[in-house]
């Protein structure tokens, strides 16, 4: 893919989107479902995560690596939802949410 020709925006919204699908995978296998983007185990998601991170290095640019190491241990200490009335999509949107903690990123002008 040509990262040169997207603006800085583009490149923060595929790696939000990046790191979003990643996070559903990891807390879909915490509760031991099946995993809907398979990102660490696709090839074409590893090179496209890292052709898209070093575009946005070579652009200066202020944003979180995404941390291939394996989830188990990363997000420990999120809290877990404890009320029974929330059924499991919502309780997986939650627990995706409290995962991505999309923060403010300063991006560099181009």
């Amino acid at each position: 893919m040509n990262y040169q020709a997207f603006t800085n925006e583009t490149l923060l919204m595929m790696h939000h989107g990046a790191r979003g699908a990643l996070a559903v995978d990891d807390e879909l296998a915490k509760l031991g479902e099946p995993l809907r983007f398979k990102v660490r185990g696709t090839l074409n998601w590893t090179m496209h995560v890292a052709e898209l991170e070093t575009e946005m290095v070579r652009r200066s640019m202020v944003f979180d690596g995404i941390d291939w190491s394996s989830a188990t241990s990363a997000h420990a200490s999120q809290p877990q939802e404890t009320n029974a009335l929330v059924d499991g999509p919502t309780r997986l949107s939650a627990r995706i949410a409290a995962v991505i903690r999309i923060r403010s990123i300063r991006v560099a002008p181009r």
